[in-house]
């Protein structure tokens, strides 16, 4: 570039330059916003697509539960009288539900509705925050 041309085209000042920035930061911060909305929409779709998937998943494992126990007294039934199929089947689904329900319980009786390792941890920090105080005001 020559000497004549650039006493034409001058530099742009601080100022101008700090208000280009200020503009661009803004366009950009803009566009990434924009960009993360659009990111998160979709995402949230698609969780609630699977959501939806494994909630009729679940409703058809039920009704194949369901018929795999019509199938395990219509079994029976070849050896025993359908009562007493029936009745077989009854007690073993009874006695796994109480034997779920025992284990939940034993896992419900576990927790504790207080933090207690918090709790202490947060005793023991109060007491050497203290103890840090009382040795300060010693010297």
């Amino acid at each position: 570039m020559t000497d004549s041309a650039r006493a034409h085209s001058p530099d742009p000042s601080v100022g101008q330059l700090v208000s280009q920035f200020s503009e661009q930061s803004s366009r950009l911060i803009r566009e990434e916003l924009e960009l993360a909305r659009l990111e998160l929409t979709e995402s949230v779709r698609h969780a609630g697509k699977g959501a939806g998937l494994f909630g009729v998943a679940g409703v058809v494992g039920l009704f194949g539960v369901g018929a795999l126990i019509a199938t395990s007294i219509i079994a029976l039934d070849l050896v025993l009288p359908l009562w007493g199929a029936a009745l077989i089947v009854t007690v073993v689904l009874f006695a796994a539900a109480g034997v779920a329900s025992l284990l939940g319980k034993r896992e419900v009786d576990q927790v504790s509705p207080i933090p207690e390792r918090a709790v202490e941890n947060v005793k023991r920090d109060v007491h050497e925050v203290q103890e840090a105080r009382s040795h300060d005001h010693i010297r």
